[in-house]
């Protein structure tokens, strides 16, 4: 029986995200509704990976006009396929709206999110059905393997990804080419392929749902590298936290193998390559190259002194290439279209894409894909739509927990590797997290410093005591109990840590801390020498009071108060008592009438005994 020829597609974003937001429930109504209406052999449904605007989940797009619905749910889906499967009409409410403008936006094509946006790896994210290896090979999948196998050598394929000026998608920035070449001159056999999935950073999910979403890309992408430095063996580092993207990986090995396109005699040629899948336990100090191959190893996830370097003597001490899933998965178009194509998208030196999960106090949220050399201002504002809220934009974390957060007068920074590193940030893995003016940035680096010594694997002495340490201060400063000597010898640590330190989490733990020392010091001054939180979020120095101008004496407060310290019968003006306070902010949150105060290093004139409302004068 012949395939029945559909007449549309129904593409339903089933990655983790849209799962979480209800994906399988608005799939599961689909599937029996087009049953019920007799069109299951005309429309077809496609359960792709992400499209990358998260914050819109779940997100649906039918073929072949291309109309976008976000924010999906079951019941949604009757009016879907009575108006736009059979009449040709757009549910409007289901659309996107311009938040400023407030105009629809109801085709893929048009939506701001994806205008500035160029995807490359992604390109097959969100379009196919990332467990049927047919979809993948319908868009020129596995043309490069073919390509390499039968028109290159192992010395032009790495020839031609050097000319690409392909830079590791992992954070370090190294020349992708050069380091395979690295491994296909070292001596010994056999040789591995390793790729680092071990995508560790809070608020990143990049890795992740390019695996969920076209695994078999970075299959291809490690094949083409086990051709070009002479392995057979390939392995995938990815964290049990990736349930999906491990299945996928998993139904994508075993087709790819039935195919003939891993496993042994790829292509029919006399090349081999296997793929091994290593789930790692979630130690953010895995994400280290060689503390990710001592995992796999079966031994301790920590870091060696280097060198030797892994392509000289990494797993099992024999030549390896290591690269980020992002690195591997750009290398089959590079090889099919060629290098002067890649090197002519992006910046001079850091030619290509970059991919960021934008998260944070950003308007919409998800997975972005843009050229190098775009500005922050055009991703958070262009992209993103800008801070949520209206509050004001006040700065952008990039490259994770051991990156650097950037000020509002560095929105126009390029970004590419070099220019973030010269504004005392990183690319990272492609982290990049928003907050607003109610972010206090002591607290904010202290985030990621807990982070960062909780994962420290313990080894060295700078990470494992310098970490410690810099956290004892910073905890001092945001409670009121700093000195500016405090703050001295933070800077003093960092230096330490990052001559010292075994590897990069040691070298770059600071990394949070010194930028925003550099930009926003006058923050750490105010704590130490006003005992004032500027942003009104550390704990310890901020008071609540209750506003006797405009306090109606309703109780509300004092009902909800968790430790009872809120005085006043009705129409009584309410006093909190300072003492037995807990500071959790409650009363702030339940009163309507936008009468409780929350200060910080300011003197509030309030009543010291219970008064009727209307009585207080200052």
């Amino acid at each position: 029986m012949s395939e029945p020829i559909y007449r549309a597609d129904v593409l339903v974003c089933a990655g983790t995200s849209c799962e979480s937001s209800g994906a399988r429930s608005v799939l599961a109504a689909l599937t029996e509704e087009l049953a019920k209406t007799g069109l299951d052999q005309e429309v077809r449904i496609i359960e792709t990976g992400c499209r990358g605007f998260c914050s819109m989940g779940p997100v649906m797009i039918i073929y072949p006009e291309g109309v976008f619905y976000c924010q999906v749910k079951a019941d949604d889906v009757p009016e879907i396929v009575e108006e736009t499967l059979l009449k040709g009409r757009i549910v409007q409410r289901l659309v996107f709206t311009e938040t400023e403008s407030q105009m629809t936006v109801p085709y893929y094509e048009d939506i701001p999110f994806y205008q500035k946006q160029q995807r490359v790896t992604l390109h097959n994210c969100g379009v196919i059905d990332p467990t049927n290896i047919d979809e993948y090979i319908a868009r020129g999948g596995y043309e490069a393997l073919g390509k390499a196998l039968g028109e290159m050598s192992p010395q032009q394929v790495i020839d031609e990804v050097k000319t690409s000026g392909l830079r590791g998608r992992g954070g370090a920035g190294f020349l992708t080419g050069l380091k395979w070449e690295f491994t296909a001159k070292a001596a010994g056999n056999p040789k591995y392929v390793v790729c680092n999935a071990d995508e560790g950073d809070p608020g990143a999910f990049m890795d992740r749902s390019l695996i969920e979403g076209d695994p078999h890309t970075l299959l291809e992408g490690m094949a083409i590298c086990g051709y070009a430095v002479g392995a057979s063996d390939g392995y995938v580092y990815c964290r049990a936290e990736y349930p999906l993207a491990i299945k996928h990986l998993k139904i994508a090995i075993e087709q790819a193998e039935a195919y003939g396109l891993l496993g042994d005699n790829v292509f029919g040629t006399d090349f081999s390559f296997h793929v091994h899948i290593k789930e790692g336990a979630g130690a953010f100090v895995c994400g280290e190259e060689t503390a990710l191959l001592a995992s796999i190893e079966g031994r301790r996830g920590e870091p060696r002194p280097r060198p030797p370097f892994p392509a000289v003597s990494g797993l099992w001490a024999k030549p390896t290439n290591l690269n980020n899933v992002k690195s591997y998965a750009n290398v089959p178009q590079i090889i099919l279209r060629g290098a002067e194509w890649f090197s002519k998208i992006g910046a001079e030196r850091s030619p290509g894409t970059a991919i960021f999960a934008l998260t944070g106090k950003v308007l919409h949220t998800g997975l972005i894909e843009v050229p190098m050399g775009i500005t922050l201002r055009e991703i958070i504002y262009d992209i993103g739509g800008g801070v949520e809220g209206g509050k004001k934009f006040k700065a952008v974390q990039t490259g994770g927990p051991l990156g650097g957060c950037l000020p509002e007068e560095q929105l126009d920074l390029k970004v590419d590797f070099d220019s973030l590193r010269q504004a005392g940030a990183v690319m990272g893995s492609g982290g990049m997290i928003v907050v607003d003016e109610d972010t206090c940035m002591v607290e904010f680096s202290k985030y990621f410093l807990t982070f960062a010594t909780a994962e420290s694997c313990g080894k060295c002495v700078p990470c494992r005591m310098g970490g410690r340490r810099m956290l004892e201060l910073l905890t001092k400063i945001t409670e009121g109990k700093g000195t500016l000597e405090d703050i001295d010898e933070i800077d003093s640590i960092a230096a330490g840590m990052a001559a010292g330190s075994l590897c990069s989490l040691g070298q770059l733990t600071p990394g949070p801390i010194l930028s925003t020392l550099r930009y926003f010091r006058d923050e750490f001054v105010a704590h130490v020498t006003e005992g004032r939180c500027p942003a009104k979020q550390c704990t310890a120095l901020v008071q609540y009071y209750v506003n006797p101008e405009t306090c109606k004496g309703c109780g509300i407060c004092a009902r909800n108060c968790p430790v009872n310290v809120i005085e006043g019968g009705r129409r009584q003006i309410h006093i909190i008592n300072q003492d037995g306070c807990i500071k959790c902010g409650t009363c702030l949150e339940v009163c309507p009438f936008d009468s409780i105060l929350k200060v910080s290093g300011e003197t509030v004139e309030v009543p010291t005994e219970l008064i009727p409302i209307g009585t207080w004068a200052k």
